[in-house]
Formats: structure tokens, C-alpha cells, sequence
């Protein structure tokens, strides 16, 4: 699932904090992931994953890097083929998008949504698709819309746990 749990920051801290870097995830950033992730999966907002499925899966990853160097943020970005009855381009799938409680509210959600639409054209997707069991504004601030389960790769939305209410929203890349 993807959400982030919002949490209010005065508008001078908001302004101090300096943009954070992007990059693409390295295996040795698993358990920083998986720490960065950890406060939302228990909050019911993202599955639990463990360290090694973090390692295995890192290029997925786009990680918004502070100053100190730590992991401030994060979003996986995975891609499926266009289907048997689908033509043209394949299409991504975004997931496990969270940004530390101290810097939500900072832009760090923003920088890392349009760095992944960025990469995502580079790529050549027709669309990204994404689930969330929160509002879903910042989505929907860069285009996002509500969309059927049945225009999502088939895969990823077979995948979806039905108990846990998620949207899924997309938009064309």
C-alpha cells in the first residue's frame, strides 16, 4: 500500500529544511528502508517487509537522502509488461512511499513523487497506478485520479489485500 501519515510542521521548519538528494536505493540501504518503513506498517498504511525483500528489490527504490546523509524518505517504483490484450508500453506501479515523520510537511513527498514520474518517463510506462489507504492529495496534486482494479497491472492488483480499503488511483505517464 501506499500512504504516508501526515503530521503537522510549523511553516518556519517547513522553510529551514534544505531539499533533500535523490538517488536510486543500493542493497545496503535494506534496513534503513525497512526502519524508514517500519512506524507506517504499524500504523496499518504499508505491509510489512522484510530487511532481505528490501535488499532483493533496492533498484526499485528512489530514496530521498538528507544532509546527514540518512534515509528521509522513500518510494518503490516496479514495472510490468503491457498484458496479452494490452498494446504499447508497459506500466509502473508505486509502492512503500513514506517520508520520516520529522521532515512530512517539507516537500520531501513531492520531490520524490515527481523524481519517480520523472524516471517513469524515462522509462516509457504508459501509466503509473498506486494504492492507498489515505487521501491520496499529494497524488492527486500531479495527476492522479481514481481508477477500476481491472485497468491495473493484473499481478499487482490481484495482490491487494481487500480487508485494508485502498484506492487506487492512476495516471498516465
Amino acid at each position: 500500500m501506499t500512504t504516508t501519515v501526515p503530521r503537522p510542521v510549523p511553516a518556519a521548519r517547513a522553510r529551514r529544511a534544505p531539499a533533500p538528494s535523490v538517488r536510486f536505493a543500493r542493497a545496503e540501504d535494506a534496513g534503513e528502508l525497512a526502519a524508514l518503513s517500519r512506524p507506517f506498517v504499524r500504523a496499518g498504511a504499508l505491509r510489512e517487509r522484510p530487511v532481505s525483500l528490501y535488499a532483493a528489490h533496492a533498484a526499485d527504490f528512489l530514496v530521498a537522502v538528507g544532509p546527514a546523509g540518512r534515509l528521509e524518505g522513500c518510494v518503490g517504483l516496479r514495472l510490468y509488461p503491457a498484458g496479452p490484450a494490452e498494446s504499447g508500453a508497459p506500466a509502473g506501479v508505486l509502492y512503500n512511499f513514506c517520508v520520516a515523520a520529522h521532515r512530512q510537511g517539507c516537500g520531501v513527498g513531492a520531490v520524490l513523487l515527481g523524481s519517480a514520474l520523472t524516471s517513469a518517463r524515462a522509462r516509457s510506462l504508459s501509466a503509473l497506478f498506486t494504492a492507498t489507504t489515505g487521501g491520496g492529495r499529494l497524488f492527486q496534486r500531479y495527476g492522479f485520479t481514481a481508477t477500476a482494479a481491472c485497468l491495473a497491472p493484473r499481478t499487482w492488483a490481484e495482490s491487494l489485500d481487500p480487508r485494508r480499503g485502498a484506492r487506487i488511483l492512476a495516471r498516465a505517464v
